[in-house]
């Protein structure tokens, strides 16, 4: 049997999400407004992972991204890592840690909330033992299965 190897170009400067879970890949890319770039991006999905069984993974060249963004990726890939690329070279790995508080992120699902029903920004808090998120104003709970984010 001959080994094939499936080789993607290394970025010089940039980011790299690896560990997306396989099903959240594109919700990854839309997430973070990443088709909105100009600079190269290149997106896997379905690959095989020891860990997980199946991944995503998303290079992006000359892009670092902020606090924001990555509270918005722990939403719906809590277990992703981020890889900043210097000069070809990884910098630095870091897991995707979940805020316990997220501002504006997270949609209510409850059409009685006052933030949906008047211009203030949504709140959340994050209870990591049963992975539920509570809207600050209402206490609706949502489970991280269910959770939407806000565009």
């Amino acid at each position: 049997m001959q080994n094939k190897e499936l080789l993607v170009a290394a970025i010089k400067n940039g980011t790299v999400i690896d560990h997306i879970p396989a099903s959240k890949t594109f919700e990854v890319v839309n997430l973070l407004g990443l088709t909105d770039l100009k600079s190269a991006i290149t997106i896997g999905c379905n690959l095989h992972s020891e860990k997980v069984g199946s991944k995503g993974i998303i290079k992006v060249e000359d892009k670092f991204f902020t606090d924001e963004e990555i509270s918005r990726l722990s939403v719906v890939a809590p277990n992703a890592v981020l890889n900043i690329i210097t000069d070809y070279t990884v910098v630095e790995k870091k897991p995707v840690i979940m805020p316990a508080t997220l501002r504006g992120i997270v949609h209510c699902p409850n059409p009685k909330c006052i933030c949906n029903n008047e211009p203030m920004q949504t709140i959340f808090h994050y209870n990591g033992k049963n992975h539920t998120f509570q809207c600050h104003y209402c206490n609706t709970e949502v489970t991280a299965d269910t959770v939407k984010v806000k565009p």
